[in-house]
C-alpha cells in the first residue's frame, strides 16, 4: 500500500529513471535485478525526504555522469510506495538495517558498498560523489 499519492512522486521517480535507473515495482522485479551473479548493479532506496532531494538523487546522478568507470545496471525502489518490492530490496541489503534514502552497491551478487541514510544527511553531495566514485572505481 502506497504512502503518498503517485502524482506526488512521478517527478521523484522521474529524477532517476530519466538518467537510466530501472524503476523495480514488485518483488519479483528485485529478484530478477539482482539475479545475475556477474558484474555490478546500483541500487537506490528512493524516498521523497529532504535529503534524497538535496543530496542521494543529485550525487547519484554526477557521480554517474562523470565516473570513468560505472555500474553495469541501475536500479530504484521507493520507499513508502511499492512496500513488497522496497520489503525485498531490504533482504538484500541486510544485515544493514532499513534506511531511506540509501544507495548499494552489488558485484557478482553480492552486497560491496552501501551508502545509508545517516551518511547521507551528514555529508554534502560532492562527498557522496567521491564516496561513490571510488567504489564504482574498485568495484565495477
Amino acid at each position: 500500500m502506497a504512502v503518498y499519492p503517485e502524482y506526488m512522486v512521478a517527478p521523484i521517480r522521474q529524477d532517476l529513471t530519466e538518467v537510466g535507473f530501472e524503476q523495480l515495482m514488485t518483488p519479483e522485479e528485485v529478484e530478477s535485478a539482482l539475479a545475475d551473479k556477474e558484474g555490478t548493479v546500483l541500487v537506490a532506496v528512493n524516498s521523497v525526504c529532504g535529503c534524497a532531494a538535496a543530496k542521494a538523487r543529485p550525487a547519484l546522478k554526477m557521480a554517474l555522469a562523470s565516473a570513468d568507470k560505472k555500474p553495469g545496471k541501475l536500479v530504484t525502489v521507493f520507499a513508502g510506495m511499492e512496500t513488497d518490492a522496497v520489503a525485498k530490496m531490504r533482504e538484500h541489503l541486510l544485515p544493514y538495517p532499513p534506511s531511506s534514502p540509501c544507495i548499494a552497491l552489488f558485484k557478482d551478487g553480492e552486497l560491496v558498498h552501501m551508502i545509508e541514510r545517516y551518511h547521507i544527511e551528514g555529508s554534502d553531495a560532492m562527498r557522496i560523489v567521491n564516496n561513490l566514485q571510488g567504489a564504482f572505481e574498485e568495484y565495477c
